[in-house]
């Protein structure tokens, strides 16, 4: 559709710029509490707080601390929590075997918030790099990571935690394969109602390197993720794998990062129509919170001005650790 719009004085932008009211009348797009999840650190012991040093604001919390955390989240209407475990490195083994074990952090945090904020929906990292003493996020073997034997892997994973209660899994390794295998295990299992979010465009970006130190992986990892990861040079080979894990049982996919790909948000949207959301990953917002800090930006409206983005290219939601911020600016009516 070719916009149509009258030459100049009859036509005049500004005119729908004058007010308040009219510039509401005319916006394009909303940002809402609704599209919101908030992805959360987990560390052991009880009463704990540990901050992210290269993650202003952003801490690892115990499993009592995470359920008030869920709480607070869903008083302000959030709807979706995510949860990603800081796992001490006795723990960390390589054949990963803490990635299925019942009690690990996530399970027992999953119950924890089922059992005291059953409305909050809880989501789940599929990924072996918490628990791989080699940091990546799949099974390695002569300096090769394995593609079949980790998915066998990480259909254990997303089994126990559906058994724990997840309602959302989110498959974060870039392994091929990975989506038709959870989904058939989950569907012989029982769990037919639990959701696939997958990372389906996830990149070998530089944007990732905060997370790694929150969840304790950079340490150990040895080489870098290029060979599963996407390369950032690529647009045509996101909407391949967005097919396939649609095809494969994907009810929701990613575009990971987020604002350095809105393009590829945007193509998603476009071309599948399916729902669609965007990770505002670790260094984006270590960027955004750092220049606030130092007084460089307007931090509010900087953050509201970047979620917006991702409305603006097409994603139904994002996953943000400006969530609680972002949900008290929208609530206050300053978005």
């Amino acid at each position: 559709m070719r916009p149509i719009s009258a030459a100049f004085p009859a036509a005049r932008f500004r005119r729908l710029r004058a007010s308040p009211a009219l510039r509401a009348l005319s916006q394009e797009n909303s940002l809402s509490v609704g599209d919101l999840i908030w992805p959360v650190f987990l560390c052991d012991g009880v009463g704990v707080t540990q901050p992210v040093a290269s993650m202003p604001g952003v801490v690892r919390r115990s499993v009592d601390l995470v359920v008030k955390a869920a709480e607070e989240a869903a008083s302000l209407g959030i709807p979706a929590i995510c949860l990603f475990p800081y796992t001490l490195p006795e723990v960390k083994t390589a054949d990963c075997v803490e990635a299925w074990n019942p009690d690990n952090l996530t399970n027992r945090a999953i119950r924890a918030i089922k059992a005291a904020v059953p409305e909050i929906a809880v989501m789940t990292d599929v990924a072996l790099d918490p628990y791989n003493s080699n940091g990546h996020d799949g099974l390695v073997v002569d300096g090769h990571i394995l593609n079949d034997e980790t998915v066998e892997c990480l259909v254990r994973m997303a089994l126990a935690q559906a058994e724990s209660g997840a309602d959302i899994l989110g498959p974060s390794d870039m392994m091929d394969g990975r989506i038709g295998a959870i989904r058939q295990a989950l569907e012989a299992a029982g769990h037919k109602h639990v959701a696939i979010l997958s990372y389906a465009a996830k990149y070998a970006s530089a944007f990732y390197g905060p997370f790694r130190d929150a969840v304790g992986a950079s340490g150990a990892l040895k080489g870098d993720k290029k060979t599963y990861q996407m390369n950032p040079a690529n647009s045509d080979e996101a909407l391949r794998l967005v097919e396939r894990d649609l095809m494969a049982g994907a009810d929701m996919v990613m575009v990971k990062p987020g604002m350095p790909y809105l393009d590829i948000c945007r193509r998603v949207k476009d071309t599948f129509g399916a729902p669609t959301y965007a990770y505002q990953v670790s260094g984006e917002y270590a960027m955004l919170k750092g220049a606030a800090l130092n007084g460089w930006i307007d931090g509010e409206k900087s953050m509201l001005e970047s979620l917006m983005a991702f409305r603006r290219a097409g994603c139904d939601g994002v996953l943000t650790y400006f969530a609680l911020e972002a949900a008290r600016a929208i609530r206050a009516g300053r978005a």
